[in-house]
């Protein structure tokens, strides 16, 4: 049978199954997908949006990465860098004491300072040349208009980089990532403008302390008043030099004992405390009274840091062995420094050195204690060391080298050495006395030769400087007189000598200061230059303020 006759049945069936399929194929291209609505209006705010945390998150991890500057600011060295904030501010931080923001600005970027260090030969320039203080102030604005200066031009590479390089991860784009380069800069440009706009330059009066510095608004008075007196000290020591220069001749007159050329001189000297003053001083007396030994009972520095000990370099010039036993404010930093110095001798552990014609002994304070953060061991750990020297003492008279003179810091540890010993020299109490002991060692402490440092001036007076020449037999090495010789403090023109013999004092007698002068001799009005407080020497046994020590 012929297919034929079926062909308009087959193709009526085909029409008819190909209707549904037109029907379900119309009305899935009119079914609405379930963005096609809103994709057209939301794109472009997602993209932006997208654009800008892009940007933001590279501008971050540029600054993050490459957007610190090393800028030096007067004598410390520090880092520089910009971060992303909602208020702004300057922030300090000062490793290990802490940290004081300043309400610089208000923008969305803020500036951290973090002090890496302090530069010993900056340092050492402003010790060795303390007139330089008066311009510090102006160093220091200099150094830091020129770090912002380099700051900003490296934190505009840094978030642009930043940004593009993370655009064109983001993105696999070049205009892209370009983009959001640009949006990166216009966005640190605004915060540029906004931080001038809003800039306070009375923040620095107002600041947030953290940590130890907690304590430094009650401190900052205080800096104050010391750098103002140091100012005018400065225009002085010309002249306080000068009086010191006068008192060899003062002391020459003295009836009661004349030394002949024989004796044997010692300068003791004690707690100069970063005083530069001291060192002009130490080398006018060893000019003018011929002195053969110095001996420093200590505290020379005031914190014992590295950067403290370029303070010690006159040493090697001041025209006399120098003799040393390390304080409770020097480190073993600092004992290690005065050993590598030329013409200097470092006492420690009771071992005796040879110097000038006598043998010397000593012993480094045992406690190190610069500031209130270290826990004293007090008197205790003194004694514990005064037995040490005491044992040291006659360790080396059993071997037929008694020592002459024994030396400390503190008396405490000194007066263990009572009968070990003629003479043994101290300092630590910024006072000075003589007290014979009960088994005849005759114990001499000396006053501060650095006038107690800087921090003598925070008082109503500042406080005296003082050192004592010593005369020994030169054959039987017994002390036959001494000098007590007390200089005004920091400003001032007086100058003081007195003369007194061993008989002075009895064994067993209570201790008494042993510079109340015979023969003073005040600088006159005459010699004090126009505007300078009228000297009125007072003895210079008189008591000074105790030190913070």
């Amino acid at each position: 049978m012929s297919r034929e006759p079926l062909r308009p049945f087959r193709d009526l069936a085909r029409r008819a199954a190909a209707v549904p399929r037109s029907l379900r194929n119309r009305s899935r291209a009119h079914r609405p997908t379930p963005t096609s609505s809103l994709a057209p209006a939301s794109r472009p705010y997602v993209r932006a949006l997208g654009l800008i945390a892009v940007t933001l998150l590279g501008a971050w991890l540029g600054l993050l990465v490459a957007g610190g500057v090393k800028t030096p600011v007067g004598p410390v060295d520090t880092r520089m860098s910009l971060h992303l904030t909602v208020s702004g501010g300057t922030q300090i931080d000062v490793p290990p004491l802490g940290a004081l923001e300043l309400e610089t600005h208000q923008a969305p970027l803020g500036l951290d300072v973090d002090v890496n260090r302090l530069d010993p030969e900056r340092a050492q320039a402003l010790v060795d040349h303390p007139e330089r203080i008066s311009g510090l102030e102006t160093q220091i604005t200099e150094d830091v208009r020129d770090g912002a200066l380099g700051l900003a031009v490296r934190s505009c590479a840094a978030v642009v980089l930043g940004a593009t390089v993370l655009g064109l991860v983001v993105y696999r784009r070049p205009r892209r990532a370009l983009a959001a380069g640009g949006l990166a800069l216009a966005l640190l440009a605004s915060s540029a403008v906004g931080a001038y706009a809003t800039w306070n330059p009375k923040s620095v009066l107002e600041p947030k302390f953290s940590g130890l510095l907690a304590s430094a608004p009650s401190l900052v008075g205080n800096a104050r008043n010391i750098v103002t007196e140091f100012d005018v000290y400065q225009q002085e020591l010309a002249r306080l030099v000068t009086n010191v220069t006068k008192l060899y001749d003062a002391a020459s007159n003295l009836p009661t004992y004349q030394p002949d050329p024989s004796t044997i001189r010692v300068l003791h000297v004690s707690d100069i405390h970063l005083n530069p003053a001291a060192w002009h001083i130490i080398r006018s007396l060893v000019e003018q009274y011929d002195i053969d030994v110095i001996i420093d009972s200590g505290d020379t520095m005031d914190h014992g840091t590295a950067a403290e000990n370029g303070f010690l370099d006159p040493v090697e010039d001041l025209g006399a062995p120098y003799v040393w036993a390390r304080g409770n404010h020097d480190s073993r930093s600092t004992q290690e420094y005065v050993e590598e110095l030329e013409n200097t001798h470092v006492l420690d552990d009771g071992r005796p050195v040879t110097v000038g014609g006598l043998r010397i002994a000593g012993i480094g304070d045992p406690q190190f204690t610069p500031d209130r953060s270290v826990v004293p061991e007090g008197d205790p750990a003194e004694r514990a060391a005064g037995r040490r020297l005491a044992a040291a003492l006659r360790a080396a008279e059993a071997r037929g080298e008694p020592v002459d003179i024994a030396v400390t810091h503190n008396p405490v540890a000194a007066r263990q050495t009572d009968g070990d010993v003629p003479l043994v020299l101290a300092g630590h109490t910024h006072r000075r006395e003589t007290e014979v002991l009960d088994d005849g060692t005759r114990l001499m402490v000396e006053g501060s030769t650095g006038g107690g440092g800087l921090r003598a001036v925070e008082g109503d007076e500042p406080q005296k400087m003082m050192a004592s020449v010593l005369y020994l037999d030169q054959e039987s090495r017994r002390l036959q007189a001494w000098d007590s010789i007390t200089l005004g403090g920091l400003g001032l023109t007086t100058a003081e000598v007195s003369r007194h013999l061993p008989e002075d004092l009895e064994p067993g007698s209570s201790p008494s200061p042993s510079d109340s002068p015979s023969e003073p001799s005040p600088t006159s009005p005459s010699d004090s230059p126009p505007g300078s407080p009228d000297p009125s020497p007072a003895p210079a046994g008189s008591p000074s303020r105790p030190p913070s020590d």
